[in-house]
């Protein structure tokens, strides 16, 4: 490590590559079936990009969930129709 902390910064910056580790960890989407509003848990560490499946606490349906985490750590979240 150098005087200056810059390489203690460098293992910091693998660890939390969003920025300080305060990241978005659940949202809340509309069902794109039924309308319905979900609260959802967000993981930070699987990526700053996401693509996965889940189902209406609903009506059950299955969407398409794409996150993505920005600089700041908020997340964007969009849910589609599974089916599209």
């Amino acid at each position: 490590m150098t005087m200056d902390g810059t390489e203690e910064r460098d293992d910091l910056d693998e660890e939390f590559p969003l920025g300080d580790g305060t990241a978005a960890t659940e949202a809340t989407v509309l069902c794109p079936y039924c309308g319905a509003e979900n609260e959802i848990g967000l993981d930070p560490g699987s990526g700053a990009t996401q693509d996965y499946v889940e189902d209406c606490q609903v009506c059950c349906r299955p969407w398409h969930v794409v996150v993505r985490y920005q600089e700041d750590g908020e997340a964007d979240v969009l849910a589609e129709p599974e089916d599209n």
